[in-house]
């Protein structure tokens, strides 16, 4: 892949995952390529690399836009990542280094810092617990588990979750990561895939509770 289709995806990603463009958004070709600094042809593979990881969608005359999912296509993501990551961390438990549970530690210590501030530093938040989530999958030791889980769209979804939650639902976030280390440092595969199905169950309700309140449940994707 050459270097300007590198250049391209990295930037039209970043600006779908930090939420430049949001969900149905149309991505044009041509100001994609003003903004990229290449040439068309660069941009439409980067969209097409996209496409395969879900971030984007075309439409039956082939425009392109930002991926939108019904709550239906959402359970069914959470249900895949919560099977998924249950079982990353059941392997992890049994797995990971004192050195890695002691990084799972430091970054639920910097995550909790995050979300007491007065103000709550959600892109502080969503860094550290990503951070945190990998530690995990890495411990698991499975490079096929590792790439099912980044097919998941992870990010976007905890971006657009995140944006929205309340401090409670932070706070739980770091409760459950710190329920997390203490089955890990337990060795206990049962309570560790316990506490991350549970974890990831939380995330999906608040995920459609923010978005009840934001008043997108119901709304048509682009695409669907």
């Amino acid at each position: 892949m050459s270097r300007a289709t590198d250049q391209a995806y990295g930037r039209i990603r970043s600006m779908i995952l930090s939420g430049e463009v949001g969900p149905g958004m149309q991505l044009r070709e041509e100001q994609l390529a003003a903004r990229c600094g290449v040439s068309r042809t660069p941009v439409r593979d980067a969209l097409r690399r996209l496409e395969t990881e879900n971030l984007i969608r075309r439409n039956g005359s082939q425009r392109s836009f930002v991926a939108d999912w019904s709550i239906d296509e959402m359970e069914e993501l959470f249900q895949l990542r919560g099977m998924l990551e249950a079982h990353a961390a059941g392997r992890a438990a049994t797995r990971l280094g004192w050195d890695q549970i002691e990084r799972l530690r430091s970054l639920n210590r910097a995550l909790l810092a995050a979300i007491s501030a007065t103000l709550p530093d959600i892109p502080a938040f969503i860094e550290h617990n990503r951070a945190f989530h990998t530690v995990i999958v890495e411990g698991a030791r499975s490079d096929r588990l590792s790439n099912m889980l980044g097919r998941l769209i992870e990010q976007p979804v905890v971006l657009r979750t995140a944006m929205q939650y309340d401090r409670d639902n932070l706070l739980r976030s770091h409760r459950e990561h710190e329920e997390l280390i203490a089955a890990f440092s337990r060795r206990d595969s049962d309570w560790a895939e316990a506490v991350m199905t549970g974890h990831i169950r939380r995330a999906f309700h608040a995920y459609v509770d923010a978005h009840e309140r934001a008043g997108s449940i119901g709304q048509p994707g682009i695409a669907a």
